[in-house]
């Protein structure tokens, strides 16, 4: 069987979508042959198998002409492999599948959509009629009701990011990681004045913030950080490093020793599974990951927002005597529940 895969980009260095160069990797297993569209092309290895066509933007074509060079190319494209793939998979871009649903219905080809996200939009609603099956994180990532939804979970590529020097005990000062794109629903402020509370406690710790503004408004909420951090005398204890590339992402989580995850509950981070399968612990506020973390559950979370609680949080796990053995068994759990080779197995069921 053949597949065809539209995704937004394929480049193993991108800090938030490098991750799919492993999902194709992992498609590679199932299918006979794979092409490949995406909006842009940069680092990649990928199998013999696979086949890869870029819509040009890496390329910067002039800004006046660029989103309709983009659909014309991608319709030639749809066009001119029509005979190479059986099936469609399209990833977190539904505005695909309003250009390209209706040929792919016509000519019978099957087509899941993945998509997690809150948002819904009227691309959403056009793509959903198309789409034979759509793929989710959780119930929560996808808002829209639908009997084509199925709930599927993240798909981590956990040896990736398997940390075979993980330290029996914290480092001194305590490293703590916050990986998330600058935003007021990241939170990063509630991080801010737990490390300052930790710091009145005579907690030696410091706190990297991987992750950089991204939307209009991100700017502003970077610079509230900022300011936050220099209001509590803490410039020399936190680092804000931007955006980092997928490849140097494991290297970040083996270097600290717990890492936040500050978002409400509502759809997973895959960043929590990425902290987890380095068996770094991850102490979150969303309670959608009460599950995944087990026994360790009500240690691990605390109440959105409350930066005593995560400061309490952070004090008692760094004190606890199995620091060690939660780390273990948080990739022991990342590896069974949310491995990229369970999900990618799942979707070519699907897709089939």
């Amino acid at each position: 069987m053949k597949l065809l895969i539209v995704t937004q980009a394929v480049d193993a260095n991108d800090p938030v979508l490098g991750f799919f160069v492993h999902w194709i990797e992992e498609f590679a297993k199932h299918f006979e042959r794979i092409e490949v569209i995406a909006l842009r092309v940069g680092k990649y290895d990928l199998p013999g198998n696979v086949r890869v066509h870029s819509l040009g933007k890496e390329n910067k074509p002039p800004r006046f002409a660029r989103r309709l060079l983009y659909i014309l190319r991608f319709k030639r494209l749809v066009w001119k492999l029509r005979h190479d793939y059986d099936a469609v998979f399209v990833h977190m871009n539904p505005e695909y599948l309003a250009l390209a649903g209706w040929w792919w219905r016509i000519t019978r080809k099957r087509v899941v959509l993945w998509y997690a996200h809150r948002a819904v939009t009227l691309k959403l609603r056009v793509a959903a009629r198309f789409a034979d099956v759509i793929a989710t994180t959780s119930a929560s990532s996808f808002n829209l009701n639908s009997h084509k939804v199925h709930v599927l979970g993240h798909g981590i590529d956990t040896a990736f990011f398997r940390n075979p020097h993980k330290r029996s005990v914290p480092h001194s000062p305590l490293e703590i990681i916050c990986v998330g794109r600058l935003t007021p629903i990241k939170d990063q402020r509630t991080v801010v004045e737990a490390l300052a509370l930790l710091r009145e406690r005579d907690v030696d710790v410091r706190l990297t913030l991987i992750g950089a503004p991204v939307r209009a408004g991100d700017s502003a909420y970077e610079h509230e950080v900022k300011e936050l951090v220099a209001k509590r005398g803490l410039e020399d204890r936190v680092a804000f490093v931007g955006a980092v590339t997928y490849d140097n992402m494991p290297r970040q989580y083996a270097e600290h020793d717990i890492s936040v995850n500050l978002c409400p509950t509502g759809g997973l981070d895959k960043v929590v599974f990425e902290s987890m399968a380095a068996s770094v612990p991850a102490i979150v506020a969303n309670r959608g990951f009460k599950k995944y973390l087990g026994s360790y559950a009500e240690r691990l979370s605390f109440l959105h927002g409350d930066s005593h609680d995560l400061a309490e949080k952070i004090s008692a796990l760094i004190r606890a005597p199995d620091f060690a053995q939660v780390g273990s068994d948080l990739a022991e759990t990342a590896r069974r529940e949310a491995d990229v080779s369970i999900l990618v197995t799942a979707l070519a069921k699907l897709l089939s």
